[in-house]
């Protein structure tokens, strides 16, 4: 994989990284010169297979789940005992339990909040420790088209995403004085595990929807990610980046 961006010796933690969007950005910010270390819940062969591709001198898979408001703390330290610092924070775990408003289960509503956004909090938050004194960082917390649109059937997911973008905001204004950066890259549909079940009637639908005409990969997030942890992207804070196909415009 060729990439024009170089992000050299920084070290990177990518949550959610064994698969998809996260799998991508690892490869990525491998290829641009970076170390990284990533999480993975329970896909402990993928995770593996991937710090294989990667190479294991470039590449950390730390098995923890962010429904436990305990994992962002081993998972920081693991980024640093292993390459000795940290740069680049991604915040990309999130799950979903989908459900109806009327009918949703109070512990469905909790393990999507607690995933995707507390999780991100904590995450960031063990993150910033580190950065502050370093008095240099990135935070890309990856959102969702959903967010900013809405979408029946997931109140619980779009309501933690709209909240990752109030985070993003919230600390871009905090810690922009130590030269930190806080982005969100929001992403439209993109062929994935989670699109693939899909009838073929409703993905013409959302195709419908899309100007481009057709669903993003897993790479084209990725390089949104990458770019905005390069140098390039050092004065943007606290945006939100949509890479949709131009499903939402303005």
């Amino acid at each position: 994989m060729s990439v024009s961006l170089a992000i050299p010796e920084k070290v990177a933690l990518i949550t959610g990284g064994s698969r998809g969007i996260g799998a991508a950005t690892v490869h990525l910010f491998v290829a641009a010169g970076a170390k990284v270390v990533f999480n993975y819940r329970s896909a402990k062969s993928q995770a593996e297979a991937l710090v294989k591709e990667c190479g294991a001198q470039n590449c950390l898979a730390v098995a923890c789940d962010l429904n436990s408001p305990e994992s962002a703390v081993p998972l920081v330290e693991a980024a640093v005992q292993r390459f000795g610092r940290l740069d680049i924070l991604v915040n990309n775990a999130a799950i979903t339990r989908d459900g109806l408003a009327l009918r949703m289960k109070a512990e469905d509503w909790d393990a999507v909040l607690r995933t995707n956004l507390t999780g991100a909090h904590l995450c960031a938050q063990q993150a910033l420790s580190l950065m502050m004194r370093a008095r240099y960082g990135r935070i890309i917390n990856v959102t969702s088209v959903v967010a900013e649109t809405g979408n029946a059937g997931q109140v619980n997911y779009v309501a933690a995403k709209a909240g990752v973008i109030g985070l993003t905001r919230a600390l871009a204004v905090e810690v922009a004085s130590r030269n930190i950066t806080v982005n969100a890259v929001a992403p439209g549909f993109v062929v994935s595990p989670m699109t693939d079940p899909l009838s073929q009637t409703v993905k013409d639908a959302l195709l419908a929807r899309i100007p481009l005409g057709r669903m993003g990969s897993d790479a084209e997030i990725a390089a949104a990610i990458v770019f905005l942890a390069s140098e390039e992207a050092g004065y943007i804070t606290g945006a939100v980046l949509d890479v949709n196909g131009g499903l939402r415009m303005g």
